[in-house]
């Protein structure tokens, strides 16, 4: 197993892509605490469904834009498990509109999630890390689009791109330390976020017509690479963006 022993925490763990990264560093080892927002059935289903195959998980709510919730969550995290040595910064919100209508507390909202949620995670998270003198690694869900463009999408576009900068310079504050701190960019992929998508014949045809695989990712390709990264085969890796999009980087237009 790549991950034995180890305790992760992924941000936003009860559905799609953290659902997938969930499962997949329980199934390779890891115990794992899955952070929530709203409604706790997703993420205690989870629980329940990690423990069907011997895994170690537990759930708490947390939302990641609060600094208080975010402190409370690294230490439940550290009560349950007894350390932490894994983050997945994998919360995160998108609403669409054009720039000259965007309304502020939309944007205001999509900041304080996709961004500032994964300083203040990342930041307690290593402070905790540090403590513990093992090391650790820090994994952002990013996206393609903090580096290409998307009409109608600015908030969204903005908190990627400042997650890249922030991966980059914290990655080097903490090399010392030996934690790790990457960032995975997905282009499409088949969640609940894009369902609304994958139910329009004519948006998902134009979709599909600009990857060149043809096809949105998998939920568990996404969390394949997170566990390579995670991994001690990924301990020599820092400070850097993996796209993971079917090529579609390479011949996307303004969709």
């Amino acid at each position: 197993m790549r991950l034995a022993d180890k305790i992760a925490l992924v941000t936003g763990g009860d559905s799609g892509i953290g659902k997938a990264i969930a499962l997949e560093m329980a199934r390779e080892g890891a115990g794992v605490m899955i952070d929530y927002v709203g409604g706790d059935g997703p993420a205690h289903a989870l629980v329940e469904q990690i423990e069907t195959f011997s895994g170690k998980a537990a759930a708490f709510a947390a939302d990641v834009s609060n600094p208080d919730e975010v402190d409370a969550l690294i230490a439940q995290t550290v009560k349950h498990f007894g350390r932490l040595d894994i983050l997945v910064n994998n919360a995160g919100v998108e609403k669409k509109a054009p720039f000259l209508e965007m309304p502020f507390e939309v944007y205001s909202k999509i900041v304080d999630i996709n961004l500032t949620g994964v300083w203040l995670c990342s930041q307690r998270a290593a402070r905790q890390m540090v403590k513990q003198e093992r090391g650790g690694r820090i994994i952002n869900i990013s996206s393609v689009h903090e580096d290409l463009t998307m009409p109608t999408n600015a908030p969204y576009c903005a908190s990627k791109g400042g997650v890249r900068m922030l991966m980059r310079t914290i990655a080097v504050e903490l090399a010392p330390h030996g934690i790790t701190v990457n960032n995975v960019c997905p282009g499409a992929v088949d969640t609940p976020m894009d369902a609304a998508l994958t139910r329009d014949p004519k948006k998902y045809d134009a979709l599909l017509s600009e990857i060149p695989l043809h096809r949105m990712a998998k939920p568990e390709e996404i969390a394949e690479l997170c566990i390579f990264l995670a991994s001690e085969a990924g301990a020599y890796i820092t400070a850097s963006s993996y796209v993971i999009d079917g090529g579609m980087m390479q011949k996307s237009g303004n969709l």
